[in-house]
């Protein structure tokens, strides 16, 4: 996948609401989502010295970070991704792994190299035994996707978004979590390839947004002071 455009707002109950009235005639819902809604859960990493941390904080041009994710606290499906931002643009590397292998993850080890391997899951291997990338904290929260394939815009509300310290909790079916965000204050992301639709750009046309260089990640990590 080439590097897209991100924009990220903080937004208030009544922007998101505002927002997603315009959207519901203009976008459809995400294929994968079924209702309103989905939970996302994701396990991020890091070294000892906190690079990507630091990286993230200090705005640094060219980094990447790497999770595992899973989706209504369900099993069924786990991903290795790899997240990389470069020049204010943003890419994902994705792989499936298996739930044998995301327990590995959880307890600081590494999973074997199989044949069937992807080349995520070998590079993954090779910055964990080059770098010490340990599993350091859990994001969790809500998101409502909309897309269009004009521009491939994807737009998402990621609501009520927590953290928590506890890794052996990453799959269980509840976790003690903490919020990272006043109540009614979210986070609206717009993804775009090349350019964005203009009834996009009117739709955000509410005149009290305002970008915001947001990471949940960031945000996790200060809050449950590494």
């Amino acid at each position: 996948m080439d590097y897209r455009h991100e924009l990220k707002f903080i937004v208030s109950d009544v922007e998101l609401k505002i927002i997603e009235y315009r959207l519901k005639p203009l976008m459809h819902t995400d294929v994968h989502q079924e209702g309103n809604s989905y939970a996302i859960r994701s396990l991020y990493f890091d070294d000892r010295y906190n690079s990507c941390l630091k990286e993230n904080e200090s705005g640094s041009n060219n980094r990447s970070k790497y999770r595992i994710r899973i989706y209504n606290a369900s099993s069924q499906l786990i991903k290795l991704e790899k997240k990389q931002k470069c020049n204010g643009m943003t890419r994902k590397k994705v792989s499936t792994i298996s739930l044998t292998d995301c327990i590995t993850y959880m307890a600081g080890n590494i999973p074997p190299l199989y044949i069937q391997s992807t080349d995520l899951q070998k590079e993954f291997y090779t910055v964990i035994r080059g770098n010490g990338f340990l599993p350091v904290t859990i994001v969790e929260y809500i998101r409502t996707a909309f897309t269009d394939t004009r521009g491939n815009v994807r737009i998402t509300f990621d609501k009520n978004i927590s953290s928590s310290n506890k890794i052996s909790s990453f799959l269980d079916p509840r976790i003690d979590s903490v919020p990272l965000l006043p109540n009614g204050i979210h986070i609206l992301e717009v993804k775009y390839d090349e350019f964005l639709p203009e009834y996009i750009t009117d739709v955000l046309a509410l005149g009290t947004l305002q970008q915001s260089a947001f990471s949940k990640y960031a945000y996790a990590r200060n809050y449950n002071q590494y």
